[in-house]
C-alpha cells in the first residue's frame, strides 16, 4: 500500500471540521449553533490551507525574529501561522473576495465566542449569506486545490425548512436580525463600509440567492431540489434569470406595479435603524432628503405612486404609504457613515452625535458651528 502523501491527515481534518460546522449550522435546536459554526469553519480553513502550503512545499512555520534560522516553540511545539497569516498568503490582493469573506468571519469569530448566547440564531440570521459564501468558497477550495473526488457534495444535504418560504417567516425573521446588540450590529456595518462595490457584490463574499417554488413532475433523472450554477447556464438561460431579477418582488400588468406590504419598514423605522448605526444625528429631515436626492420613489403628489426603485421602496396601495427595504437601510447606513458620503446622501453636512458642531470635511480634524 502507497504512504499517504503528507497533507492527507491535515486536508482529512479540514473536511471533518467543516461537516461538523454544517452539522451544527443546521441543527437549530444546538446551543450555540452558530458559534459552533464560526468556531469549526475557522478551523477548517486553517487545517484546509495548511495542507494546501504542505502539499506545495511553502513552511508556514513561524522563525525567530533574532535568528531566522531557528523556529518558534510554544511549549515544545513549533508555532505555525494563523489563518489570518494563511489567508494572506493565500490571497495576496487584499480586495479578494474570499480573503474579504474569511477575515469577515476571522473578526466575527472574535466577537462571538463564549459571547451573545442569547442573540445567536439572530445573528445566525443577519450573516447567513456570509455564511453560505464561507462554506461554498470552502468546497471550490478543496476541489481545486484536491480534486473533485473530494468535494463535500455528497456527504452534505439540503435541509429542510420553513423560513422565508411563507410571509410570516419572512416578517419573523426579519424582527429577529433587528435584535442584535449594538456592537455586533457595528462590526458588520463597520467592516462592509470598507468594502468596494465589486466585492459587495460577489457571491463569494456574500452569497444572496432567490428560490423560485416550482412542481415538477417526477421522473427518473429528476431531483428532488437541483442548482443550476450561472457559469454552467446558456445565454437565453441567462437573460431570463436575469429579467427575473430585474422584475424582483413586483409583477408587472398593464403598467401598474403589484404591492407589497410584507418585511418593509415604515420611515420613522428605517430612520432609527440608520441613526443607532452611524457616528452622525440623523433625523427624518435626513432620510427625506435623502430619498428625493437617490430617486427611489416619487413624490407626494405624484399620479403614480407607485413607480418605485423596488431595490429599496415599495408602494402600499391599501394604506397609502411607502415601505423601506433593509438594502435601503444598507445603503444609508455605509454612505453616511463617512463624512463625504453623509454630504452626499443628504445634502447637508454631518453633526457628531451629542454635538451642535457640524464636521468640516475640506479640513482634516475641523469642526465648524452648526447653521441654522
Amino acid at each position: 500500500m502507497a504512504r499517504p502523501p503528507s497533507w492527507a491527515a491535515t486536508f482529512h481534518a479540514a473536511r471533518d471540521e467543516a461537516l461538523l460546522a454544517v452539522r451544527l449550522y443546521n441543527g437549530a435546536s444546538e446551543v450555540r449553533a452558530f458559534e459552533g459554526f464560526v468556531v469549526h469553519m475557522h478551523v477548517a480553513w486553517l487545517y484546509l490551507l495548511h495542507a494546501r502550503f504542505l502539499r506545495d512545499g511553502i513552511d508556514f512555520r513561524y522563525r525567530e525574529r533574532d535568528n531566522p534560522r531557528r523556529f518558534v516553540r510554544v511549549d515544545g511545539e513549533y508555532k505555525r501561522w494563523e489563518l489570518a497569516r494563511c489567508v494572506e498568503k493565500r490571497w495576496p490582493d487584499p480586495n479578494d473576495a474570499v480573503r474579504k469573506n474569511l477575515e469577515f468571519f476571522i473578526g466575527l469569530r472574535n466577537r462571538v465566542e463564549h459571547r451573545h448566547a442569547r442573540q445567536d440564531k439572530n445573528l445566525a440570521l443577519a450573516v447567513s449569506g456570509h455564511a453560505q459564501a464561507l462554506l461554498l468558497n470552502f468546497e471550490e477550495e478543496v476541489t481545486s486545490t484536491f480534486g473533485n473526488g473530494y468535494s463535500l457534495a455528497t456527504a452534505l444535504r439540503f435541509p429542510v425548512f420553513v423560513g422565508t418560504f411563507t410571509t410570516e417567516g419572512t416578517a419573523a425573521l426579519l424582527r429577529l436580525r433587528a435584535q442584535l446588540p449594538g456592537n455586533l450590529k457595528h462590526f458588520i456595518a463597520d467592516f462592509h463600509d470598507g468594502l468596494t462595490d465589486e466585492v459587495a457584490a460577489d457571491a463569494r463574499f456574500e452569497l444572496r440567492l432567490r428560490v423560485v417554488l416550482e412542481q415538477v413532475q417526477r421522473g427518473d433523472d429528476a431531483l428532488a431540489i437541483q442548482f443550476t450554477r450561472w457559469d454552467d447556464m446558456t445565454d437565453e438561460e441567462r437573460d431570463l434569470v436575469t429579467e427575473l431579477g430585474r422584475r424582483g418582488q413586483a409583477i408587472i400588468r398593464e403598467q401598474k406595479r403589484a404591492v407589497v406590504g410584507h418585511g418593509l419598514l415604515r420611515p420613522h423605522e428605517a430612520e432609527q435603524r440608520v441613526a443607532a448605526a452611524i457616528p452622525f444625528r440623523f433625523t427624518s429631515h435626513h432620510f427625506l432628503r435623502a430619498w428625493q436626492i437617490k430617486g427611489i420613489r416619487p413624490q407626494n403628489s405624484d399620479p403614480h405612486p407607485e413607480r418605485t426603485d423596488e431595490r429599496y421602496c415599495l408602494y402600499d396601495q391599501l394604506s397609502r404609504s411607502y415601505g423601506y427595504t433593509e438594502a435601503w437601510v444598507k445603503w444609508l447606513i455605509k454612505r453616511c457613515s463617512a463624512v463625504e458620503g453623509f454630504e452626499a446622501a443628504t445634502g447637508r453636512a454631518p453633526t457628531l452625535k451629542g454635538s451642535e458642531k457640524t464636521v468640516d470635511r475640506n479640513v482634516p480634524g475641523r469642526i465648524t458651528a452648526a447653521g441654522p
